[in-house]
């Protein structure tokens, strides 16, 4: 059409924010990604740690479709809330983690993350996948047009996210990676939550 405009491909933007994480009565300094996918309209925002004038500046000025969090421990969440209300747009966190989210949160999430949801944003979509084991409501956002999964703390470039502490278990990440993600293609890049990328061809070795 005459004076149309082509919308650009959806792409992946990523800062970094510091902060702490404290959980069972001890705190630990760390630093995390935080995933911001889109195009030049309109973008989701993947976990809410830290900071939220750095993440309101990595989305700059876009239409914010959800504020999505892998999981509910505070370094992940922390601004959520706030963040949600600077971008105008809804957190969304799976039902099974209000417990740890209660942690840091006395109000609730904006809604739910359910396994297999398809969320729709520019020229892509994601798919939820629920993995339970570092978290109970821990997911993973599959975005199969970008060849790439965004892992939270599920799996990192070296194998699965911590289970040492309360709400995780070690079995359980091990099968929720195995069943979940270890299906996902060899050369799909893994998007983690804190740390170096790496792809899940690369990590079959890792998990055990």
């Amino acid at each position: 059409m005459p004076g149309a405009t082509a919308r650009t491909r959806a792409r992946i933007d990523h800062t970094i924010t510091s902060g702490t994480f404290s959980l069972d009565g001890q705190t630990f300094d760390v630093d995390n990604n935080v995933w911001v996918i889109g195009d030049d309209e309109e973008c989701v925002i993947i976990d809410a740690p830290h900071d939220i004038a750095t993440i309101v500046e990595i989305v700059g000025g876009r239409r914010v479709v959800a504020v999505l969090c892998t999981h509910a421990h505070d370094d992940h969440v922390r601004v959520a809330p706030e963040l949600g209300r600077a971008v105008e747009a809804p957190v969304l966190l799976h039902p099974a983690d209000l417990p740890v989210w209660r942690l840091t949160h006395d109000t609730p999430p904006d809604g739910e993350l359910a396994d297999g949801q398809q969320i729709p944003v520019a020229d892509v979509t994601l798919q939820v996948i629920h993995t339970p084991g570092h978290a109970p409501g821990a997911v993973c956002f599959f975005a199969p047009d970008l060849g790439a999964v965004f892992t939270g703390d599920t799996l990192f470039n070296g194998g699965p996210g911590a289970t040492g502490r309360s709400f995780s278990d070690h079995d359980l990440i091990v099968t929720s990676i195995n069943k979940r993600l270890m299906s996902l293609p060899d050369e799909t890049v893994v998007k983690t939550g804190h740390g170096d990328d790496t792809t899940i061809g690369a990590e079959r070795a890792n998990v055990s």
